[in-house]
């Protein structure tokens, strides 16, 4: 069992971290927090329009990815001492950098920074990494009708984006995993050398791993 008590799964879309989460959580026993986005109303409407609706897109992320940690990982369950999410806070500072302007990154980003010091931080940051051509085949395959138009320029952007955050916050301790020949949701050998060195003791930093 690893020492670390939160442990977020991040990557792009398409990556399969909620997959992944919800594997770990279920053999773990570990408490799952799950991202809540279904419901967003803007998010379709992103898609079809960014200019107009990325910046109430981001600020209810904002709000709502804030409001569930809080919530989730502020009260106390006894039998189950382990959290594993399927995002973290950052992903809003990450999404935000890439979907808005200048003027409304900067207004975004005095929000963020006020919400985001109260937020407890993970142990653990696990970074799926998938090339835009698999992503792009994970994201029709799952088949949900506002996706289908995400381009590769704006898939390999936020990619861009994460490994800058990533690059620019060495006081996390982040795991990056280059997941192009694994196939974790249907081999469970692929999902268990993925589990074994998710769950190995490593000092904060930045650690990539290759299979």
């Amino acid at each position: 069992m690893t020492s670390n008590r939160y442990i977020s799964i991040e990557g792009n879309i398409g990556s399969g971290k909620t997959s992944l989460a919800q594997k770990l959580s279920d053999e773990l026993c570990a408490k799952l927090i799950l991202e809540e986005f279904a419901d967003n109303p803007f998010l379709p409407k992103f898609y079809e329009q960014p200019d107009r609706y990325s910046f109430p897109l981001e600020l209810s992320f904002l709000s709502e990815r804030f409001a569930q940690l809080k919530r989730e990982l502020n009260s106390n369950d006894l039998f189950s001492p382990l959290v594993i999410s399927d995002y973290f806070i950052g992903k809003c500072q990450i999404f935000a950098k890439n979907n808005l302007n200048q003027d409304e990154y900067d207004l975004f980003l005095k929000m963020y920074e006020i919400v985001e010091g109260s937020c407890p931080k993970p142990d653990l940051i696990v970074y799926l990494y998938l090339s835009v051509e698999q992503l792009q085949k994970n994201i029709r395959k799952r088949g949900r009708d506002y996706e289908q138009k995400i381009t590769d320029e704006y898939l390999d952007n936020i990619q861009k984006q994460y490994l800058e955050f990533i690059r620019q916050h060495r006081n996390l301790s982040v795991l990056i995993v280059n997941t192009e020949e694994l196939d974790f949701v249907q081999n469970e050998s692929d999902y268990e050398k993925l589990k074994s060195v998710i769950l190995e003791k490593r000092e904060t930093g930045v650690h990539r791993i290759e299979f």
